[in-house]
């Protein structure tokens, strides 16, 4: 088998309009978001509003990463330490630790096979008396968000939705972000839009929106934000509301908007990248790759599958086989934190929690990057390395 010869960390460069607009704030000098003339409005406002326009929500606050603006989020919900907070088993660090930010503790939920949250014990875990969900859209794959809400509903949830993978992405034909109180998003370099670090927070509700743009560091320069709340909001909590600064600067809005203008087309790249791929898992009768729901429009930027009858022993002869021959996998089911990948018994800030049902998903479950500067060709090569290094294994098992 051919070695694949591609990096699974090299993004696409910044686009051409992104570097001038760029090189015009630094000529300026004004990169602070603040530091506008009279009567202009800063890129940052405009990226805000251009977001909010996007995801098709009320209001859009810029900051400084998406685990921040989950933990502004939960602070402007007002969850406070020692309030219960539901939220996957199967996610990111920054998921819990946005939780650990505001003293809050976190109640890990049971996955599927899918990758989503376990409606049933979500359903029981709600009932004990929890505060709100942050609910993690983990590698863009979207729950039934329909059940989701009825079930926050039922159980007086705080819902807010961590959507660091799923900016663009619909279940029924309503944006994932737009279910709760709030979405989450990030423009960190391995998402969809890339500003090395940054996150956005969207809301329709204009009192938690108000609260987070103080909360975020606006000093008493509220009414600079263009896709705020009516100035009434801020006057009855503006000297309540701390200062916890994590506001993002007009250097990475500059790198932001004109990437936002191509985020379809660039959805609709890399969701032809990751079905060429996933056609190529669906043939395979050793690699079990779980189809994606019709209610669903994902964006395919990563791709997993587990492989059910794989050992311990065998999960990491793959993982030698594969990386031997270029391709970039992650394991899930590693006790030890490997790079961005960590499974939530490695969160020690955490109580200790069961959750069986995760373990054994996780024991098998692959992780792969699929980014645009991949061609068509290279997701070919790359399933056909995948299927081949599965296939070896099995043989050698005979």
């Amino acid at each position: 088998m051919k070695p694949f010869k591609g990096q699974f960390t090299q993004q696409e460069p910044i686009p051409k309009a992104a570097i001038d607009m760029a090189v015009n704030v630094l000529n300026s000098g004004r990169l602070h978001r603040y530091n506008t003339l009279a009567n202009e409005i800063s890129l940052t406002s405009e990226l805000e509003v251009a977001y909010a326009h996007f995801q098709g929500a009320r209001y859009c606050l810029a900051c400084s990463s998406g685990g921040y603006a989950m933990s502004l989020a939960m602070r402007a919900a007002g969850i406070k330490p020692g309030d219960h907070v539901l939220t996957n088993g199967f996610t990111l660090a920054p998921v819990p630790g946005a939780i650990a930010a505001v003293h809050a503790k976190a109640i890990l939920v049971e996955v599927t096979d899918g990758l989503t949250i376990d409606l049933d014990d979500l359903q029981e875990k709600a009932k004990q008396g929890a505060r709100a969900l942050l609910l993690s859209n983990m590698r863009g794959h979207l729950s039934d968000m329909t059940e989701i809400t009825r079930i926050c509903e039922e159980h007086d949830l705080i819902l807010i939705e961590d959507c660091a993978h799923t900016m663009g992405a619909e279940w029924i034909g309503k944006k994932s972000g737009n279910f709760g109180l709030a979405g989450c998003f990030s423009t960190q370099t391995y998402k969809h839009m890339n500003s090395g670090e940054g996150g956005l927070l969207t809301s329709d509700d204009p009192e938690f929106m108000a609260k987070a743009i103080l909360l975020s560091g606006s000093y008493m320069l509220f009414d600079r934000h263009a896709a705020a709340p009516d100035i009434e909001y801020f006057n009855e909590v503006k000297l309540e509301a701390p200062n916890m600064s994590g506001r993002m600067d007009n250097l990475r809005a500059a790198i932001l908007l004109p990437q936002l203008e191509e985020l379809y087309k660039n959805i609709i790249r890399w969701n032809n990248r990751y079905e060429r791929i996933a056609q190529h898992l669906e043939q395979s009768s050793i690699v079990k790759y779980s189809s994606r729901p019709d209610q669903e429009f994902y964006v395919g930027s990563s791709i997993q599958f587990n492989i059910p009858t794989f050992s311990r022993e065998n999960v990491l002869n793959f993982l030698k086989q594969t990386a031997g021959l270029g391709v970039e996998l992650k394991w899930f089911g590693d006790d030890n934190p490997v790079g961005f990948t960590s499974k939530y018994s490695s969160w020690q800030y955490l109580e200790p929690q069961s959750l069986p049902k995760t373990d054994e998903i996780l024991s098998t479950l692959f992780d792969m990057r699929i980014p645009l500067s991949f061609s068509i060709e290279d997701c070919e090569h790359i399933a056909q390395i995948i299927t081949h290094c599965a296939q070896s294994i099995v043989m050698e098992n005979a």
